[in-house]
């Protein structure tokens, strides 16, 4: 799957998959074929990081 290239249309993406598809970061990165790795790191890039609490990136 491709992503959005640009960091704030990827945060909006992922926040909104976690928020209405997918229970955790786990489970999306799974049902995506995404590496979860490189996507944190791509998040915290513009500073924000995984809230397992919220399930979503803050």
């Amino acid at each position: 799957m491709s992503l959005p290239r640009d960091p704030a249309i990827l945060l909006s993406y992922i926040n909104t998959q976690l928020r209405d598809f997918h229970s955790d970061l786990d489970e999306l990165c799974l049902t995506l074929g995404l590496d979860k790795a490189a996507l944190v790191r791509r998040l915290a890039e513009i500073g924000y990081v995984y809230d397992p609490a919220h399930n979503r990136f803050r």
